[in-house]
């Protein structure tokens, strides 16, 4: 039966996502039984094509990402797909109608991380961002609002803002991996090997201004169903974001921040408090 090879698919991105991020699967947990696998679904296709180009050393990265992406299309014509990570995103796709500029946009910035290793413009910068982030967050908006596009469109500059921040904190975070295993620098105009004060507060100043706005104008207005697991990693990329501002800039290259098990579930707990107390 083919519920049953769906089952199998919905389940593999579900422990894409456990295996994969600890903090990202937290937070999903948090949202509506109804809503949960299909932002799994989304995790696991985002997770495989970035596993691609970020892991894949040994293999032929530009031909895995041709493979992947020319099966993901195929697959979308014919209903179904034998890799059950592509199954379950493409059901996901469908349900929701999540439209094809997101798949395109996220699939290019995974090719540009295949050859581009800097980027000089606050354009292209933008523009990576932009689909390596930006659209995931469009993506799993469009589960939450469950097809409301008037709400949708009222969310959609916050959600791609959260994005934004997400993927920046990643950045300042991974700058000794990013830089010593896979040649790459985002941020444009800074010598990240020589990050000074100035240009850590930029960067700094900037991820806040995103987080402040998205949170403001994005999940206060979030619907119910989805409002506390998004809080949580927001609350999450937060605390992450305080760390670093903590960490001198001569720092940050010599260790990577994290949140300890314990510290997350200390931010779930005050979470759901201020949650239910309609703090939020």
């Amino acid at each position: 039966m083919k519920q049953l090879f769906d089952e199998v698919s919905y389940n593999c991105s579900k422990l894409v996502t456990k295996k994969y991020s600890t903090s990202f699967s937290l937070a999903t947990k948090m949202l509506s039984p109804d809503i949960r696998p299909h932002i799994y679904n989304i995790y696991g296709f985002v997770r495989f094509a970035d596993e691609i180009v970020d892991t894949f050393h040994d293999y032929d990265k530009e031909a895995l990402l041709n493979r992947f992406e020319k099966e993901y299309y195929v697959s979308k014509e014919t209903g179904i797909s034998l890799n059950p990570i592509l199954n379950s995103f493409i059901y996901t796709v469908e349900a929701f109608n999540i439209s094809e500029d997101l798949v395109q946009a996220f699939l290019k910035s995974m090719r540009d991380d295949l050859y581009k290793t800097t980027y000089t413009t606050k354009e292209e910068y933008n523009a990576y961002i932009y689909g390596s982030a930006d659209v995931v967050g469009l993506m799993c908006l469009k589960v939450f609002v469950k097809g409301d596009e008037q709400k949708y469109e009222e969310l959609k500059a916050p959600a791609m803002r959260l994005g934004s921040a997400f993927q920046k904190v990643n950045f300042l975070r991974d700058l000794k991996d990013d830089i010593e295993h896979l040649n790459r620098s985002y941020f444009p105009n800074v010598d990240l090997k020589k990050l000074d004060a100035k240009a850590k507060d930029e960067i700094i100043n900037d991820i806040e201004a995103d987080f402040d706005f998205a949170y403001n104008n994005g999940i206060l207005k979030l619907p119910v169903e989805a409002k506390f697991g998004v809080f949580i990693a927001y609350r999450y990329y937060r605390k992450l974001l305080k760390k670093l501002k903590a960490t001198p800039s001569s720092k940050i290259m010599d260790s990577r921040i994290r949140i300890s098990n314990p510290m997350k579930i200390n931010l779930l707990a005050r979470s759901y408090v201020k949650y239910k107390l309609n703090l939020i």
